[in-house]
């Protein structure tokens, strides 16, 4: 690989559904513990207690008529058309997803042909040699999908990649389980392009912890035993992901930066999946834990959970393109800034991305 060959960020893009849904959308739920009793709260406390451990106050759905690849192709066209970038320049394009297609009312996934394969022909690519592909890897995965495509522009195979991550995770929620109120849906897109500038990424780390954890989040059956509906939804050991989390993410990071060279007192900004309000701030403060430094610098980590909830794989590519184009007060980017990306799902995954502006 050429070592003076660095990916760049050269232009981005989202898709934030239009459809809100606020927490007092969920006051008419039932809602089950997981052992199929019936929660006995009411759902004001129970809705109240969940804004305080997830900052989540409202989320995006996507409409009736849309499916993951209608958001992808939206955040993707996004970021085209704001860049200016010819189309058929591409060497790939990279959807990170994890339910692939899901029509509104079932939780049947549609995955043949690829979701890649549909955006690419969506956006009208004509190009043969931009080659299309899907990669599940729970929400880790467009940060993944960055990592691959890094990979591909540093070894020559490629010099412009697309990479996108597309949810709607909000077809796959039990309706009487909590959990459901932190799901969202969205999109977010990228475009990586070899360059020598010294700008781009410099590393990168990734985990799998599958020995104890896998089974952390998975899918299963309703909570409530009487449910009629058919299929499968998204379910969390919510306090095992909370303590994995905080054991496993600030050491990915801090081995990232190690191999970099980069001191954490270099850093900008941290954009972490948001999953959790709650969990991303301890996560950070273990992180800065690990350095022996209490005062974490104000505004090192914007946060877009209370307003678009966790959607997924959408989660940091919509927050880098809100930052990107000046609609995240008190957060921009600057030449030479060191920012550090971040996420952990399902899997369980974790991955840490160092890149400097």
């Amino acid at each position: 690989m050429d070592s003076h060959i660095r990916s760049k960020i050269v232009a981005t893009g989202r898709c934030i559904p239009n459809k809100l849904v606020k927490n007092s959308d969920f006051l008419q739920h039932q809602f089950y513990e997981k052992n199929g009793s019936l929660i006995e709260r009411e759902n004001a406390e129970i809705i109240e207690k969940f804004k305080d451990i997830t900052e989540i106050e409202e989320r995006r759905y996507a409409e009736d008529g849309q499916v993951a690849s209608d958001l992808a192709i939206i955040a993707g066209r996004d970021a085209l058309e704001s860049s200016g970038i010819d189309k058929e320049t591409l060497d790939y394009v990279i959807v990170a997803h994890n339910f692939g297609d899901i029509k509104s009312g079932t939780t049947h996934t549609d995955m043949v042909p690829t979701l890649a394969g549909r955006t690419k022909a969506a956006l009208g690519i004509q190009n043969p040699d931009c080659v299309a592909y899907d990669l599940p890897f729970g929400c880790p995965g467009w940060l993944q999908a960055m990592i691959q495509a890094d990979y591909f522009i540093r070894s020559g195979d490629a010099k412009r990649v697309l990479v996108i991550g597309s949810e709607t995770l909000s077809r796959v929620t039990d309706p009487h389980d909590r959990d459901s109120m932190i799901y969202a849906d969205g999109a977010g897109a990228t475009i990586l392009e070899a360059s020598e500038d010294g700008s781009g990424i410099i590393c990168h780390k990734t985990q799998s912890h599958t020995a104890n954890e896998i089974g952390y989040l998975f899918s299963g059956g309703s909570s409530n035993a009487d449910f009629t509906g058919a299929g499968l939804f998204i379910k969390m050991e919510g306090r095992k992901i909370y303590e994995y989390a905080l054991t496993y993410v600030p050491l990915a990071i801090k081995k990232t930066l190690d191999k970099a060279g980069i001191e954490l007192s270099e850093v900008k900004k941290v954009l972490i999946h948001q999953a959790n309000g709650k969990m991303d701030e301890a996560i950070l403060k273990r992180l800065f834990k690990l350095y022996g430094i209490s005062e974490i610098p104000k505004d090192i980590m914007p946060m877009t959970i209370a307003k678009l909830g966790n959607s997924s794989v959408a989660t940091i590519p919509t927050l880098l393109d809100l930052i990107q184009k000046d609609e995240m007060p008190n957060h921009s980017f600057s030449q030479g800034d060191i920012v550090v990306f971040a996420s952990v799902g399902a899997g369980m995954n974790i991955n840490a991305m160092i890149y400097r502006f």
